[in-house]
């Protein structure tokens, strides 16, 4: 039980500013290119419980912790954006969407960077510490490349909206109702069934993180720890 909660302390906070962080960063580009809707609202705010999901802020984060998963995501609750009040929505709508994953990667690399820091904290603090700022470094990388997956409502998805002619763009917007029952089959039962009948099938684990490896290696490349 003391393991786990140790644990947990180094992922609480690294969880709560990665979402709530990237969730702000929609909410304020959207305003700042005309669409004051998340603002009015009170998604444009560091406050965490305006941005919380039960499931993808709470129990997703927690199940995959407990399982012992090869890594750590969730999701906040969408921030409303009214696409039609931006000044040129199509390509407002790309940069909205790209707000958030650019800011976990700023996250990251701030959280790389600490990483000196932490070296001159007393041996008790330092240990925490470390792994605090490791597990920030790997979450958000995770968080940045999970979204930027080209299915909608992911931000990929909708930069993938956004860029595309016409005629692939709106069969792709459609999808948006379907994308999280899509998630959810890439993520659980894909290789369930892929262990069921002796193929591996974990797809997801492959898009995610794979890139997420490498990214973190040049962060840390670029912060001068490796």
């Amino acid at each position: 039980m003391g393991d786990t909660l140790y644990l947990a302390s180094t992922w609480v906070l690294p969880v709560i500013l990665a979402i709530t962080m990237h969730e702000a960063a929609h909410g304020f580009v959207a305003w700042k290119l005309g669409d004051d809707t998340a603002q009015r609202r009170g998604r444009v705010t560091f406050n965490p419980l305006k941005h919380v999901d039960p499931f993808g802020t709470i129990v997703l984060p927690a199940m995959l912790m407990l399982l012992r998963a090869p890594f750590l995501f969730g999701w906040a609750k969408p921030v409303p954006v009214n696409f039609a009040r931006l000044g040129r929505p199509r390509r407002d709508m790309v940069l909205v969407a790209l707000a958030g994953p650019a800011t976990n990667i700023l996250l990251a690399v701030v959280a790389a960077a600490c990483l000196h820091l932490a070296l001159l904290l007393p041996p008790m603090a330092r240990g925490w510490t470390e792994q605090t700022l490791q597990n920030a470094l790997i979450l958000n990388v995770i968080l940045a490349v999970f979204n930027l997956l080209p299915l909608p409502p992911l931000d990929g998805g909708r930069v993938a909206v956004g860029i595309l002619p016409t005629p692939l763009a709106l069969p792709l917007a459609r999808l948006e109702r379907y994308g999280l029952p899509i998630l959810l089959g890439l993520i659980i039962l894909l290789p369930m069934l892929g262990r069921a009948i002796g193929v591996d099938l974990n797809v997801f684990t492959r898009m995610v993180v794979g890139p997420s490896r490498w990214l973190v290696g040049a962060i840390l490349q670029a912060v001068g720890l490796r």
